[in-house]
């Protein structure tokens, strides 16, 4: 299955890459970046089928049987279909590869430079799934096990990161963007701080190198991931069932991690929900002893003590939700200091 997926994808980039991306690469004299453009391809061939999936399953699913009722028309309306919209330019901007291409130039050199320097001193990654393949012949070597271990491995850093988003005050600073949403949606789960997407994306493309993740699956991983992600974000008023939601993260078990701060006076000390931290797999929250499912969601948001209205402002724009993120980041490392 992993074979035929990969196989499908290989010959879509195919496609798109000597139909669009080359040529237009080629007449702006960027011939040289034509192995560089192949390997972004993928990502915004991925991307936009994520988008897709949004778009066709869903949006729809949201209006089938919403969590949060939206107003149709008046103040409150408007100003939920305009934080809806930067959400989409969120996602447009994660989903099509936009960071992707801006970490390329910034930090793909210095990986780069990392990994030859550990590749000379004799390290070369740690195979994860040459490592799983002899515990059973036939089911633990195959492409697919591999791709589980990873996805497993990947998915608990996944969960203490997220963790360690809360836990310091720096980091929420940048993560608070993030819950900073009061209406929810499959499109929020893009809206992140630009600082703390470069940061996090760092953490699992360097792991992702040292367990030894092939190229193509890594892109598989992350499309999957952020697939689960977004239906976890989504604005529907269902769960998965007392079984279901402990076997992945849904949008019931989520909705209660974003449920809005009470408030710790300094506005960056601490997030929201304090439970609930699984990517995918509620397993992680389950052993650590922060799964909660006896709360039941409710409103979504983060108190601002520092604010007028009591509440960190997400009806700002995307570059004014970024500069503020910065400023609290400064205002976070002043004070530990």
């Amino acid at each position: 299955m992993i074979e035929f997926v990969t196989g499908a994808m290989a010959n879509l980039q195919d496609g798109l890459f000597t139909g669009l991306v080359e040529p237009v690469l080629q007449r702006a004299g960027l011939a040289s970046y034509l192995e560089d453009g192949y390997a972004a391809t993928e990502w915004l061939l991925v991307g936009g089928l994520q988008v897709l999936m949004i778009l066709g399953v869903m949006v729809p699913l949201e209006g089938l049987r919403p969590f949060e009722r939206p107003a149709k028309e008046g103040s409150e309306a408007r100003a939920r279909r305009h934080a809806v919209r930067i959400d989409i330019v969120y996602t447009l901007i994660d989903r099509l590869g936009l960071m992707r291409l801006a970490l390329f130039f910034l930090l793909d050199p210095l990986w780069n430079r990392l990994y030859g320097h550990l590749a000379v001193a004799g390290f070369d990654g740690w195979h994860l799934d040459q490592w799983i393949g002899p515990w059973w012949p036939g089911v633990t070597d195959t492409a697919l096990a591999g791709f589980v271990a990873y996805a497993i491995v990947l998915d608990w850093a996944g969960y203490g990161v997220h963790r360690a988003q809360h836990r310091y005050g720096w980091w929420w600073a940048l993560h608070a963007v993030h819950h900073s949403q009061r209406h929810m949606t499959c499109w929020t789960d893009s809206r992140n701080h630009l600082l703390d997407t470069v940061i996090v994306d760092s953490v699992f493309v360097l792991l992702a190198r040292v367990i030894g993740v092939p190229p193509g699956q890594f892109v598989m991983l992350v499309a999957l991931s952020k697939l689960v992600e977004s239906l976890a974000h989504a604005n529907v008023g269902w769960s998965f069932g007392r079984v279901g939601e402990r076997l992945m993260v849904g949008p019931r078990f989520h909705r209660v991690h974003h449920g809005i701060d009470e408030g710790t006076g300094t506005g960056v000390a601490r997030g929201p929900g304090r439970c609930n931290y699984g990517v995918l797999l509620p397993l992680w929250d389950l052993l650590f002893g922060t799964a909660r499912f006896d709360l039941a969601p409710g409103e979504t948001g983060v108190r601002d003590p520092l604010s007028a209205t009591g509440r960190l402002d997400d009806d700002r724009g995307f570059w004014a939700q970024q500069a503020l993120g910065l400023r609290r980041l400064f205002l976070a490392l002043r004070s530990a200091g």
